[in-house]
């Protein structure tokens, strides 16, 4: 059974599986797999999903507007300026850009939306192609999603979560130039974002970063050293919705995210009804929810 919603500028179509809770674990470490992002190295670049590495292992992609520091934030982690290209003038990255850390374990730097000041038949070949790396990309395995702590939650930004609570792609969303502001206001900036994402909290966590000054560094490192070495089975279904999560193991990851504290299992029902339930091991490779941009 299917159901179709339209939120603004977004355009989704889910299976409905009544009475199945599906949790994703967020920002839970995991001491026994340590990624050396260092170490990281370019693999390639992809004008569409046709010409992306092949579709194995997990990777982690950092998403956001073009003025947002996906660029730096990736260098930043790396430890390598050259690593991924900064410019000057936002928008001007317009391919999907790969990055190896291990064996079959890749960085994904996306192309930047909503600012890039680019001819609307570009525009709108970067968002073809964005969509169809979201909506098909089977190794996914969670968004960085950057936004600038002086100018969060715009619309594209918006889109982008409603997206991911649709189609249960966990999120870890970095409030950027953390520096450019004092102690105070930035905290203030934080529990504000936090607040105004509570209904989606089950999928998404927020954190202080700074490319500049280091700022976050280590519970982005915690984030994506967990998703990057998640088994394939790295959602549970729980037959019963009134089950609870046991967090006490990612309690020591949450410090600072806020979202994850006092997570609420029992979501509103326009997410549970969306819930895809595992398919036979014969089914085609589960397709998330479709996100359409507004031009």
């Amino acid at each position: 059974m299917y159901t179709r919603r339209l939120w603004t500028g977004i355009i989704v179509t889910v299976r409905k599986t009544p009475n199945f809770t599906w949790i994703s674990v967020i920002n839970t470490p995991n001491k026994s797999n340590k990624l050396n992002f260092k170490g990281t190295e370019f693999l390639q670049s992809a004008s569409a999903l046709t010409n992306a590495p092949p579709d194995l292992g997990c990777e982690v992609a950092f998403a956001g507007r073009s003025n947002a520091g996906k660029s730096s934030a990736i260098n930043a982690l790396t430890d390598n300026t050259k690593l991924a290209r900064t410019s000057r003038t936002p928008g001007r990255t317009q391919l999907i850009n790969f990055f190896a850390v291990a064996e079959n374990r890749r960085l994904v730097d996306l192309p930047g939306y909503g600012f890039a000041k680019v001819p609307l038949k570009i525009k709108q070949e970067w968002n073809k192609q964005l969509e169809q790396y979201l909506q098909y990309r089977q190794s996914l395995k969670g968004l960085i999603l950057l936004m600038d702590i002086r100018h969060p939650l715009k619309d594209y930004d918006r889109q982008m979560i409603e997206w991911a609570a649709i189609s249960e792609m966990p999120v870890h969303i970095l409030l950027t130039k953390c520096d450019k502001l004092k102690r105070g206001p930035a905290k203030t900036a934080l529990l504000t974002v936090q607040k105004a994402l509570k209904p989606h909290e089950r999928w998404i966590s927020v954190q202080l970063f700074s490319s500049h000054s280091h700022d976050g560094m280590s519970e982005l490192q915690r984030t994506l050293n967990w998703w990057l070495t998640l088994p394939d089975d790295d959602i549970s279904l729980l037959e019963n919705s009134d089950e609870s999560l046991d967090t006490s193991a990612g309690s020591d990851a949450n410090e600072g995210s806020g979202l994850n504290e006092s997570s609420d299992l029992n979501e509103s029902s326009d997410l549970n009804e969306s819930s895809d339930a595992n398919e036979d091991s014969d089914a085609e490779p589960k397709t998330r929810a479709q996100i359409s941009y507004e031009s």
